[in-house]
């Protein structure tokens, strides 16, 4: 691996499974560190979630590129033992399991700690290692619904809504991630590894921007407003002649140049719309009145004339538009890898650019157990026989 990577030489076991914990590793990977994503006999749960590719899942390959796959059975004693020689090799472990599961299995952070004193080692769950939650089994939807999020998702008068992507395990793995760099810093200044607790549920109450502050300062009790923004107006989604465009005039000078681009400068005069704080409160009669104009031309003709006038504007994309944008493109946001299987994968690049040590997408996800007998020699320096007598047992594949 090159140095010009900015987590060059971090060495990461990768205890995780489905999305939590395997976002948090493939940024810690897509930054250079060497991740050795350690299954079962029988792989990580997501290898089999559609949609596939030649019998391969693209939603585990999505998620897991840059790593190295070695799989254990941890149920035998010789399998255990495999993996707390692992446990010495690395610098960093992390896990999403419920938060009994790792005890049980004696690798949660106080037994490992023991073999290895300087260790960072990053839990994600559904609720936290604390609290009467803590136990408790969670899926990101079940995050989504008590941290508040569902309550403020969706249309005004609709049933409560999920965010459309897996939100609180991709939080959770981002805040993990960022907890081990702040803990791999920490480490660097004083020697000391530390215990990383990262829940979807406080990750999920960590993004809910003003809507806490709205109830306790304010005393409103937020609820869905479809696209628009509770606290600016205009600030939504309103329909063109063709399809739906996104118009984000935050400001009162914003506001004055979208009404003068559709003709409409009496509502910029007007006492009901002359503030934001007016706006916001009369945000469904301004919305009529600025949708009647809309609807009289198509929505790339708006983005021409809100463009010139540096209006912050855009079409809402389907996902299929947004892959082939130019802008996406130049910014390498979909990248290409190509899987010894199933060939090439199109999915989302990495949105670290930076100047000497950006992300990169340099190796597909791993086939179940691909590097088990690499690792098991360069790493713990296993003999060819020892290695073959492994394999023949079960003990890893």
């Amino acid at each position: 691996m090159s140095e010009k990577t900015a987590l060059h030489g971090v060495k990461v076991l990768d205890f995780t499974h489905v999305l939590a914990g395997p976002t948090c590793t493939m940024i810690l990977a897509d930054l250079g560190a060497d991740v050795v994503k350690l299954e079962p006999l029988h792989g990580d749960d997501s290898r089999v979630f559609p949609p596939f590719k030649k019998e391969e899942s693209a939603y585990f390959m999505s998620i897991n590129r840059n790593k190295r796959s070695i799989a254990i059975d941890l149920k035998s004693e010789k399998g255990m033992a495999i993996c707390k020689r692992l446990v010495e090799w690395a610098d960093v472990i992390v896990e999403n399991f419920k938060t009994t599961t790792m005890k049980k299995l004696g690798l949660d952070y106080d037994s490992v700690s023991k073999i290895k004193k300087n260790l960072i080692y990053a839990a994600v769950s559904g609720f936290g290692h604390t609290g009467p939650y803590s136990e408790k089994p969670a899926y990101d939807v079940v995050a989504q619904a008590m941290s508040g999020m569902m309550s403020i998702t969706g249309g005004p008068d609709g049933r409560p809504v999920r965010v459309g992507s897996s939100i609180g395990d991709i939080m959770a793995g981002n805040h993990a991630a960022e907890a081990v760099l702040a803990a791999l810093y920490y480490r660097e200044k004083t020697g000391e590894g530390q215990f990383i607790d990262c829940a979807m549920l406080d990750g999920l109450i960590y993004t809910l921007e003003n809507a806490i502050v709205r109830h306790t300062v304010g005393g409103e009790l937020p609820r869905p407003l479809g696209t628009a923004h509770p606290s600016i107006a205009p600030f939504q989604a309103f329909k063109a002649s063709d399809r739906y465009l996104i118009i984000a005039a935050g400001t009162n000078l914003l506001f004055s140049k979208l009404c003068a681009c559709l003709g409409r400068n009496d509502l910029a005069e007007s006492e009901e719309f002359k503030t934001n704080h007016l706006r916001v409160q009369n945000r469904e009669k301004l919305a009529d009145e600025l949708q009647i104009e809309l609807e009289k031309k198509t929505c790339a003709e708006w983005c021409e004339i809100l463009e010139k006038q540096h209006i912050p504007h855009g079409p809402i994309y389907a996902i299929n538009e947004m892959i082939e944008d130019e802008h996406v493109k130049i910014r390498k946001m979909i990248v290409e890898t190509k899987h010894p299987e199933v060939g090439t994968v199109r999915m989302a690049g990495t949105p670290y650019k930076m100047s000497k040590t950006p992300g990169s997408v340099r190796t597909p996800a791993p086939k179940l157990g691909e590097h088990t007998c690499e690792i098991l020699k360069s790493e713990l320096n296993l003999s060819d026989i020892e290695i073959k007598k492994l394999l023949e047992e079960k003990v890893v594949r």
